[in-house]
């Protein structure tokens, strides 16, 4: 009976300290006006995204819900519009995994839409594939097409009074590495059909968005936008809907019992989002509504600046 009461406690007392730690919770305090301001919110149609698009449309933000699937799209405007009252959110296609289709609602949102503050980096994904020009899907789609996206907007951010781009990376950046050798030879950071393969792509392509980050800021010094890359915490969305039945049945307990909900996930987006006063934080990492440090390589220059480069000639940008 002692033994299944230690064990009782040891089990309880790793709850609290995952629970503390992993799955911290936070919560956005930002009450700014943002009222009259547009934002794109990429893969805005489901998880984080839908979540964020709902407080934003509730802040009197005109939305745009960027993503692929028009049915969900459609379905989450409803729930939206209902949620808050707001008729100023739409859908607007976007494949990230197409070149052509980023470019493509680049041309469409700048003849429509007269102006952009918030450019929110969200859509992502764990998976083993290729993209429609041949990229690694989770390099193409988790970094070079909101490369890609950030850079065709970037003028019409610069018309804004205060623009942020907001860019979803990860606490798996801490395990991400980049084979620049690799990354040209093969137009992917990763792959494989095993789980820890394309979960290691996915650690790469979320060490790409921090970097992305680090150096967009430093080409962003002296304008009026400033960036940020966010950790949401440990989510339960549709980020592994791609993984293995087997994988599910084990995940899936875990991520009811301690994964936070999309609206806690979204918090911290929302506070580089809707805060004032962070501007001199452009370029940092964010995780539950706060600053924080990252590891060497997360910030690298000379790889930051590489990666950069390269993303531009891999998007046909150069």
């Amino acid at each position: 009976m002692l033994h299944l009461i230690i064990a009782g406690a040891l089990v309880a007392a790793l709850y609290v300290v995952l629970v503390e730690t992993l799955f911290k919770k936070s919560k956005c305090k930002a009450t700014a006006d943002m009222t009259g301001k547009t934002a794109i919110i990429t893969g805005g149609n489901t998880g984080i995204g839908k979540a964020t698009a709902l407080d934003l449309a509730g802040r009197g933000v005109r939305v745009i819900l960027a993503c692929r699937n028009q049915k969900k799209a459609v379905a989450a405007i409803n729930d939206i519009k209902k949620a808050t009252g707001s008729n100023d959110i739409l859908f607007m296609e976007l494949d990230l995994g197409s070149f052509k289709s980023v470019r493509d609602f680049a041309e469409n949102f700048l003849k429509s839409e007269s102006r952009l503050d918030l450019l929110i980096n969200n859509a992502g994904l764990v998976a083993d594939g290729r993209t429609e020009d041949g990229f690694g899907i989770e390099f193409g789609v988790n970094h070079l097409g909101h490369f890609l996206l950030t850079c065709l907007l970037l003028d019409r951010l610069k018309e804004s009074p205060a623009a942020r781009v907001i860019t979803l990376s990860s606490m798996a950046h801490r395990w991400g590495k980049i084979d620049f050798d690799s990354l040209v030879a093969t137009k992917d950071l990763g792959s494989g059909r095993y789980s820890w393969q394309f979960f290691q792509a996915y650690c790469n392509s979320k060490l790409c968005n921090t970097l992305f980050t680090h150096e967009l800021a430093k080409r962003l010094k002296g304008t009026n936008v400033t960036c940020y890359s966010v950790h949401p915490g440990v989510v339960k969305t549709e980020l592994s809907r791609h993984v293995s039945l087997w994988q599910k049945v084990f995940i899936e307990p875990v991520a009811r019992l301690l994964f936070l909900d999309p609206k806690t996930g979204a918090q911290t987006t929302l506070h580089c989002a809707v805060q004032e006063g962070i501007e001199h934080f452009s370029g940092r990492y964010f995780s539950c509504c706060a600053v924080v440090e990252v590891s060497a390589k997360a910030k690298d220059d000379t790889v930051a600046k590489k990666l950069w480069e390269v993303s531009e000639r891999l998007s046909g940008l150069s």
